[in-house]
């Protein structure tokens, strides 16, 4: 991630001019320059920031605009600048390496349409799941992990629930329940026309609900969450495919579609508590990252939202947690 934004502010040549350039040095950029511009009414600012100072400046910005018209911010990343940037204090270092909340809501909102590629996606990998689960090829299995979009709705659920915005709430969830059901349709269809093998290590892996599972789940959450408000994105690859979400998924239509139902009932509680600890991992480090709204009225309004999913996630896994135990103590019952 680069050590620089530029922000470019457009706006009309009125009185609001002033009151934006005071915001902007009172920011302390590491440079500005106001552009000429053909359109005598307009003017337009290039400022460039350090990593950290960007949030504050735009929220300082929209409130000061806020009622006018005729202006709109954009933000870009920039990759290298010579003469190199001096090194600040500790402390303005460590606060350097955020998105912003604009650029989270961009990238996390288009990761999260139910479109035709997304569609697609969703059923051409669990094709490839559902045949590697069947025939316990590992490297199948994974590569179906990493191709599915699986992730995106819930990250799109999470930043939602964390800013307030029931908008993007409901567009991750109706995404994800989308991709689930059409994850389940496809690996039933399959499961019609492909005998079940039950020898399969990687099938009957997903039929296993641990503790351990728990505890990667949650891991993967936090990794997801932290890596895209750090802007991370290529990290996500790898967090794809420790969440695990695709092949519990198609298992849980292989097994009904071949009338192993208590098997897919187990392979159900595996893909709802990966689900549950994702999102509630993904809160907790939104909130320790700071991820909220500008206003305090949409504040108040996130803060329900975070503790209605953060205490739904946690009373989820603790009734998971309370089976998981009763299914080990049922197996040892019957082992002795």
């Amino acid at each position: 991630m680069s050590t620089l934004r530029r922000l470019d502010i457009h706006l009309p040549a009125n009185g609001a001019f002033d009151t934006v350039m005071s915001a902007i040095k009172a920011a302390k950029p590491v440079d500005y320059v106001v552009h000429v511009t053909e359109q005598k009414d307009r003017r337009f600012i290039s400022v460039f920031l350090r990593e950290g100072t960007v949030q504050g400046l735009m929220d300082n910005l929209q409130s000061a605009l806020e009622g006018s018209s005729g202006w709109r911010m954009t933000v870009c990343a920039v990759e290298a600048t010579v003469p190199r940037l001096e090194e600040t204090s500790k402390a303005a270092s460590s606060k350097r390496e955020q998105s912003t909340r604009e650029e989270l809501y961009a990238q996390v909102a288009s990761g999260s349409k139910l479109d035709r590629d997304y569609v697609v996606l969703v059923a051409l990998s669990t094709i490839v799941a559902a045949i590697g689960l069947n025939s316990d090829g590992v490297a199948a299995v994974i590569g179906a992990m990493v191709i599915a979009p699986l992730l995106g709705p819930i990250l799109a659920f999470t930043l939602g629930a964390a800013l307030g915005d029931v908008r993007l709430i409901r567009q991750g969830a109706l995404t994800l329940l989308a991709g689930i059901g059409l994850v389940l349709l496809v690996s039933l269809l399959l499961a019609l026309i492909m005998p079940l093998e039950m020898q399969s290590r990687e099938l009957m892996s997903r039929a296993e609900v641990r503790l351990d599972g728990l505890a990667l789940a949650m891991a993967a959450g936090g990794a997801a969450a932290l890596s895209l408000t750090r802007g991370s994105s290529a990290t996500l690859v790898g967090v794809m495919v420790a969440a695990a979400l695709l092949p519990p998924g198609a298992a849980i239509g292989l097994f009904a579609g071949s009338g192993e139902w208590a098997y897919a009932l187990r392979a159900a509680l595996l893909l709802s508590l990966n689900i549950a600890s994702l999102i509630f991992a993904a809160l907790i480090v939104f909130r320790l990252r700071s991820i909220r709204p500008r206003g305090w009225i949409e504040q108040k309004h996130a803060e329900r939202a975070v503790w209605l999913n953060a205490g739904l996630s946690a009373v989820f896994l603790v009734v998971a947690v309370v089976l998981i135990l009763l299914l080990d103590l049922g197996k040892k019952i019957s082992i002795g």
